[in-house]
């Protein structure tokens, strides 16, 4: 097993969270030299605000973050707020929509509760601090800029990176507004080093290019070597990404997404991704990770429930997790109704069923609402649905509940006003 001199990488390798390093040697050392004197290293996670909520996808690098912080070190959350205006090319096959200055604002104290989550912030020498890049990009010079920054790269380098190579294969136009995002968040790394003493910045796979472009900067612009520390991107045993259920995202703010169904998407998880589920989406010791993911067949959703009830302690907080816990047994296997299972409401003068699972979320069309009762896939009550006109009434009340469900692990109430 590989070991290192600092804590932080140590516990990111266990883990799996490690995927590159610009430089890994001098990373760890850099690490251990400041654990060692107690003094916190400073590192960054960067997230553009083009939505009011992170996703179970960003989680990665922000448990990445929460280790970080808890090894004694210091982190930044850095919202995009002029980034954003422009849009990160990466991964992404056209322009990204403009947003106006209300939904930015809206979208960067969305990203603020998210991160809430995770990390600790504060006045403390190793609470994490929040900053915004508009802060210093929204009065620069761009003369200034081209002349002190963008001398230091080269187009040729520029064009290797994925981020520029892989939308220039595809033949989709890039816009010269895309290609200057690179400098701009090499610019950002510098800024915070020379504000905040930051020398690392932790990210997704994803970001590799863009890491890169401020390493570079930080070494010919101020003559620092910064560090770049990714974590890979977490698929499943299909190889999809994760982080999306039936094709909706799973937000870690519970205005966007409610505590059960938070809980029921690790609950789901396959019995092949536990393991490294509990590594990455829990603070549980490894000792218990292991024992675990050891488990077999039946004995394998014990550490299902585990999984989900300290994800969503960890996002929720633990009454949260807690309630959800017992809305799942309850529905699950004590064969009554939880009281925190996902609603809708509809009139009482009835609803079409197709409207009804609409409403709930658990179909994103009443064409596939269809497909489904013809599957046997839909039940009103733990009755199969089998007329796809069937109008759903204060007769279906069961101890004044209705009762919906899509498969064996998806069940919602129905509330007729």
């Amino acid at each position: 097993m590989t070991s290192f001199k600092s804590e932080f990488l140590n516990i990111m390798h266990e883990r799996g969270f490690y995927n590159q390093c610009t430089n890994e040697q001098g990373f760890d050392e850099y690490l251990a030299e400041c654990e060692k004197k107690g003094t916190p290293a400073v590192g960054y996670l960067g997230s553009d605000p083009t939505g009011d909520s992170l996703h179970v996808g960003h989680i990665v690098p922000l448990m990445m973050l929460r280790w970080f912080q808890k090894c004694g070190h210091k982190p930044l959350t850095l919202v995009g707020g002029a980034t954003a205006r422009i849009g990160d090319p990466s991964g992404k096959d056209k322009l990204r929509p403009f947003l106006d200055e209300a939904t930015l604002q809206h979208n960067v104290q969305g990203l603020k509760k998210s991160f809430m989550k995770f990390l600790k912030f504060g006045d403390g020498k190793t609470d994490a601090l929040m900053v915004d890049n508009y802060d210093w990009f929204k009065n620069i010079n761009y003369l200034e800029f081209l002349r002190d920054i963008g001398t230091c790269y080269s187009v040729n380098r520029m064009l290797t990176m994925d981020s520029v190579k892989s939308r220039l294969e595809r033949e989709q136009p890039m816009s010269f507004l895309e290609f200057n995002y690179m400098l701009l968040q090499g610019y950002d790394f510098c800024v915070l080093l020379q504000k905040y003493g930051c020398r690392a910045q932790i990210a997704g796979a994803d970001q590799w290019g863009n890491i890169v472009s401020g390493t570079e900067l930080g070494r010919r612009r101020y003559d620092t070597e910064l560090f770049g520390f990714t974590s890979p991107i977490i698929t499943d045993s299909a190889g999809k990404k994760m982080g999306k259920s039936e094709g909706n995202a799973v937000w870690i703010n519970e205005d966007k997404l409610p505590s059960y169904n938070y809980f029921q998407y690790f609950r789901n998880i396959g019995d092949a991704e536990v393991g490294k589920c509990l590594r990455i989406f829990t603070d549980l010791p490894m000792d218990e990770v292991r024992r675990l993911e050891a488990l077999q067949d039946k004995e394998i959703n014990e550490a299902k429930k585990i999984l989900a009830f300290e994800a969503t302690k960890i996002c929720r907080g633990e009454a949260e997790a807690k309630a959800a816990l017992e809305t799942a047994t309850k529905t699950f296997e004590k064969g009554t109704i939880g009281d925190d299972l996902p609603t809708a409401t509809a009139s009482k003068d009835g609803v079409g069923v197709l409207d009804a699972f609409l409403a709930l979320g658990f179909v994103a069309s009443k064409g596939e609402a269809r497909r489904l009762i013809k599957q046997a896939g839909l039940k009103l009550n733990d009755k199969v649905i089998t007329d796809e006109n069937y109008i759903i009434t204060t007769k279906d009340q069961l101890e004044g509940n209705i009762k919906l469900s899509q498969g064996k692990k998806k069940h919602g109430l129905l509330i007729l006003k």
